[in-house]
């Protein structure tokens, strides 16, 4: 029998690592007690060069206004052992069109898919408030991370543009094209 080499084990012991880092992780609905912790995490993001200078944060600044108060919208945070250490919220654009908005994970959580657990509750809000297509535009620029979560649940790179002489990538995930059950996926 070979000996494994460093990379693999240390994949063996990333993907250990991260599932008992899943295994801990609470998904919750935003409470105001969070507001800190959601503040913070928009500034990693801002001083990492991920918001454009006009972003105003008023959604943030009215979490409860802007995410809590009608049926079809809604924001989320993650929670280890005690701590706030991602968020994402959800928005209508109109009546077909979800917007997932402010993902965002604190920096000693990435990589232990925080990001994707985020990702997939919003999903399911906008499977089961039956909207047909989910848009998420992002300012990462080559942010590995990022690209898997895109990757992972098959949004489409929709369009670059740039604001405030930053390139914005725009993606988008047709939910009306996913397969409704197990029978369906195999066909």
């Amino acid at each position: 029998m070979m000996a494994a080499t460093a990379a693999e084990r240390d994949e063996v012991m990333g993907k250990a690592q991260q599932q008992a880092v899943m295994e801990r992780l609470q998904l919750r609905t935003y409470r105001a007690e969070d507001q800190p912790d959601v503040r913070r995490l928009y500034e990693v993001g801002r001083l990492a060069g991920h918001v454009p200078p006009n972003d105003s944060t008023a959604d943030l600044d009215q979490v409860e206004h802007t995410y809590l108060c009608d049926e079809r919208v809604h924001f989320w945070v993650a929670e280890y052992e005690g701590r706030v250490v991602g968020m994402v919220g959800v928005t209508a654009a109109d009546r077909d069109r979800a917007l997932v908005r402010r993902l965002r994970v604190d920096p000693a959580m990435r990589g232990q898919g925080v990001a994707f657990k985020l990702m997939e509750a919003a999903l399911a809000f906008c499977r089961k408030h039956a909207y047909l297509k989910v848009i998420f535009d992002t300012h990462m620029e080559g942010d590995r991370e990022a690209k898997e979560v895109f990757d992972r649940f098959a949004f489409q790179h929709n369009r670059n543009r740039m604001v405030d002489g930053k390139e914005v990538q725009e993606f988008y995930l047709d939910l009306y094209r996913e397969p409704r059950d197990e029978k369906e996926k195999k066909e």
